[in-house]
């Protein structure tokens, strides 16, 4: 019998169009002999919606046209089962437009990969792949991340984060701690992804322009040295706290020392292909198409020094079903430092595993058998007690107490 598996995407995010292109990689490649693959679209308005034509990758090119095409949905719990409904049933049409058995959440950045939609799927009782609401929301939060990864005794590059105000009010103290850092810095939204929001500074006035910019994604900033000459090194994990493992390293392409790869450079092909790059510019096909060389020219103690780091961080951050741990790598100490952890990674990173021998088929089997084991351990836990203390309950017991 096939599992009804619900690929969720979209989402009021800055990496909306992204998400599709992730999505509609995953859903190309789950197995339809096992899989009953339900394509559900979030807009940017937080609206679900179903249909057929949501597996036609053509079919986004103009998202309002789509949308009025499209049966607007909510998904409900009903006694065992969870429920797809069309939010304006029709008279004599369908009442439930299909039931979820398991979920894959491939929403990028804020409003999807940061719990908002782990949480909702946690609500409904369904299994879903990846990491669950604690892991996701650690993930996307860096100054979380920093603080964990920190206390762990994981290498990262020197860094301080304030919230966005405090520019407003006390520059001369956030320019003392840039100082202390020493230029070029880079600036960072805490918590968006796929370089959106993400610039080198070189000095003051570089530095207050790009935090104002900053600033428009998001409340807290993250203030970093810059890691120069630099190579940016990547390792994806897949499992779970239990089991985990690594895939192959690879190295994204860079032209100068202070370049920085773009939104457009990722996901819209502008880089020039590197050496043994894979895929690169080819359309549609996401984080694939970034200019870089798989597997990275690094040394065996590198490599297994970047893939320990990667699993520890993988473990000490909660994290669950397939990630990407970005790392930074100083060109002549070859000192690494990790960068971040990407819970939902543009492609699912399936470009890492394929040169392992594991078919991004194969992949979205584990994520699914993932998903399924962890409901499976959950069911055995206690969440609640079986007692009804306000069958007691008075308006003069709550007297006293505690407030």
């Amino acid at each position: 019998m096939k599992l009804n598996t619900a690929v969720f995407f979209g989402g009021e995010s800055v990496e909306h169009e992204v998400s599709i292109i992730s999505a509609h990689q995953a859903i190309e490649a789950l197995d339809r002999e096992k899989y009953n693959v339900i394509p559900i679209y979030i807009s940017k308005d937080r609206k679900m919606y179903c249909s057929e034509l949501l597996f036609n990758m053509s079919s986004y090119k103009d998202l309002k046209q789509l949308i009025s095409q499209c049966t607007q949905v909510t998904i409900v719990r009903e006694d065992n089962r969870v429920v797809i409904k069309p939010v304006r049933a029709k008279l004599f049409g369908e009442k439930e437009i299909g039931t979820i058995d398991v979920a894959v959440p491939v929403m990028h950045g804020t409003n999807g990969e940061d719990g908002t939609i782990q949480g909702f799927l946690e609500m409904l009782k369904v299994p879903y792949a990846g990491c669950d609401l604690y892991g996701a929301a650690v993930g996307q939060d860096k100054v979380l991340m920093k603080h964990i990864l920190s206390d762990n005794d994981i290498p990262m590059a020197n860094w301080f984060w304030v919230y966005s105000s405090e520019i407003d009010e006390h520059k001369d103290e956030v320019l003392a701690k840039v100082h202390k850092l020493i230029y070029p810095v880079i600036l960072k939204p805490a918590r968006t992804g796929s370089s959106v929001g993400i610039a080198i500074a070189h000095n003051d006035e570089e530095y207050l322009e790009c935090f104002e910019d900053a600033r428009q994604y998001d409340e807290k900033v993250i203030t970093e040295k810059v890691v120069k000459p630099m190579r940016e090194i990547n390792c994806s994990v897949l499992g779970d706290c239990y089991h985990c493992e690594a895939s192959v390293l690879e190295e994204v392409g860079h032209q100068s020392a202070d370049e920085l790869l773009t939104f457009k450079d990722k996901y819209q092909g502008g880089s020039k292909g590197a050496k043994g790059a894979k895929s690169a510019g080819s359309k549609g096909s996401g984080m694939a198409s970034t200019a870089r060389i798989v597997p990275a020219p690094v040394s065996d103690e590198q490599r297994k020094l970047i893939e320990n780091l990667a699993l520890k961080t993988f473990k000490v951050l909660g994290a669950s079903g397939v990630c990407r741990i970005d790392f930074m790598m100083d060109a002549e100490t070859k000192r690494v430092y990790v960068n971040e952890i990407n819970t939902i990674p543009g492609s699912l990173a399936f470009y890492l595993w394929t040169e392992k021998g594991v078919s991004f088929t194969k992949l979205m089997d584990r994520l699914v058998e993932i998903a399924l084991e962890r409901e499976r351990r959950r069911s055995r836990m206690t969440f609640s007690y079986d007692t009804n203390l306000l069958s007691t309950y008075s308006e003069n017991s709550a007297k006293g107490a505690k407030r």
